[in-house]
């Protein structure tokens, strides 16, 4: 009886395996004899499809980057820009919201990523569109990354314990409720994303408002 054929190994399944264990285990847990025995091929064979470590957790991250909707900056000259903007930053912490261990190589910025470098025009192409001057798009995009991906580090209200014992009031008299944020972390973390992106909105259509009683 001949023996059942192996899957072929392709960049695909790399990236799959890789981001399985990135989301398991984080960065650190990622390395070419893991992989390799995941995906049952030896070590070697994934030379074939990354020349390093580094290629594929940029391959990992590209592919998160590849979720985020991009579709609300097709409108051109004619769309809302602070619409577009509130619905990518949405889209963008969804995306990140599954998979906060990839954060870290996200924040690098997109070097050479075909993705993160099509998320990256679609925002700069889109603000200058919207009037917006090219300095200071390309400083709207970075205020918007730096937001997004601070976000989806961490859960602020996961960093609190749900024991009342540990805030006592002698020494924290304003953290009488803190052992309650845990459990509504969920809560807590989506409506501080949408008080800051609200403000964060806020401000950027002042200063458009004031560009264009300048111009």
């Amino acid at each position: 009886m001949a023996r059942p054929r192996k899957p072929l190994l392709s960049r695909d399944r790399i990236i799959e395996a890789a981001g399985a264990l990135v989301d398991a285990e984080g960065l650190e847990a990622v390395s070419t004899r893991r992989l390799a025995a995941a995906l049952g091929v030896s070590g070697p064979s994934l030379y074939n499809h990354f020349r390093t470590k580094d290629e594929i957790l940029d391959a990992v991250a590209d592919a998160v980057s590849a979720r985020v909707d991009l579709s609300m900056f097709d409108g051109g000259r004619d769309q809302d820009w602070r619409a577009a903007l509130h619905a990518w930053a949405h889209s963008y912490r969804d995306a990140l919201a599954d998979h906060p261990n990839i954060v870290p190589v996200l924040a690098r910025g997109p070097g050479r990523r075909p993705a993160g470098l099509r998320l990256a025009d679609a925002v700069f192409g889109a603000m200058t569109a919207a009037g917006w001057p090219a300095a200071q798009a390309t400083r709207i995009g970075a205020l918007m990354r730096y937001f997004i991906l601070g976000s989806a580090v961490a859960s602020f209200a996961g960093g609190f314990v749900d024991d009342r014992t540990a805030y006592d009031p002698a020494d924290y008299p304003h953290l009488g409720q803190a052992h309650l944020l845990a459990e509504r972390g969920r809560e807590v973390d989506e409506g501080a994303f949408e008080t800051g992106l609200a403000a964060l909105l806020d401000g950027l259509a002042l200063q458009y408002e004031a560009l264009n009683e300048v111009a």
